[in-house]
């Protein structure tokens, strides 16, 4: 008897908590008909909103600053004011639309050194000679770069940069202004601020590639606000082709008098007076 009641006692004290966890588990886990995928999703999701939104937003005002100027470390070389104030340089425009300056669209390829010069004091019956320092020198620095035309923008600045060249490389000659003067002195930039900055250059030589194996393009040199004629005489572009611009650099006689290692190595000599 006693028996019977302690099994009947047992059995609905098992069910009245089983009932009561189930109903607890239900309303911190709602069961989607008792699935285990409904368990799952739930178990999944119970940390979201219930709309699926968040209960609150953060916003940032997102700055781009204009940078293009102090970034910009392409390899260019500047038109000197002398060239840019003579008469009749609209075959220039496209050099003077890029802040009066020829520049390498691609990355060029840039070659150069530097030398220390030592003459070698030989004495007689000796095995090895003394060496005194004699003097240093910047030597010329080669840059090639491809240049590729596909519209006739590309073409227009393909002929402004050969003009260019070519323009750097001839005195003031005849009966023009400035007549007796040579060359003029271009400023060398790239890579940024302690690369070259404002390196002043005198051109030497150039070279350039007119590939026969590649389309060329016309292309008309009009002036400023002039519409495009294509019936007018015009000047073939090649495709693609291959500048190479030797460049020596010079410095004046009162910079070099002002030279100091000490601001040399801290970079001021580099950025401020263009010594590389």
């Amino acid at each position: 008897m006693f028996k019977d009641l302690a099994q009947n006692f047992l059995r609905d004290a098992t069910s009245s908590i089983t009932s009561e966890l189930r109903e607890k588990a239900r309303s911190i886990v709602p069961f989607a008909n008792g699935s285990s995928r409904g368990f799952m999703s739930s178990v999944r999701g119970r940390n979201l909103p219930a709309d699926g939104m968040p209960n609150f937003r953060t916003s940032t005002e997102a700055v781009i600053a204009d940078t293009r100027k102090d970034n910009d470390w392409r390899v260019s070389l500047s038109i000197p004011p002398v060239i840019t104030q003579l008469e009749n340089t609209d075959i220039l425009n496209p050099l003077k639309v890029t802040g009066n300056r020829m520049i390498f669209p691609f990355t060029p390829s840039v070659i150069f050194s530097h030398s220390a010069s030592y003459s070698a004091q030989n004495p007689v019956h000796s095995n090895y000679p003394f060496y005194s320092y004699g003097n240093s020198s910047v030597d010329a620095i080669t840059i090639s770069g491809d240049f590729f035309t596909e519209t006739n923008e590309d073409a227009e600045y393909w002929v402004a940069a050969v003009t260019f060249l070519r323009t750097m490389t001839k005195m003031f000659y005849g009966d023009g202004a400035n007549s007796g003067n040579p060359p003029p002195i271009c400023k060398l930039n790239g890579y940024g601020e302690y690369v070259f900055k404002n390196v002043p250059c005198v051109i030497t030589s150039f070279n350039i590639d007119m590939p026969q194996d590649v389309d060329y393009f016309k292309t008309t040199v009009r002036s400023t606000g002039e519409p495009s004629n294509e019936s007018a005489a015009g000047t073939w572009v090649p495709a693609q082709s291959l500048i190479a611009v030797t460049v020596q650099p010079v410095y004046s006689r009162t910079h070099i008098e002002q030279f100091n290692l000490n601001d040399f190595v801290s970079g001021k000599l580099i950025t401020t007076r263009g010594f590389v």
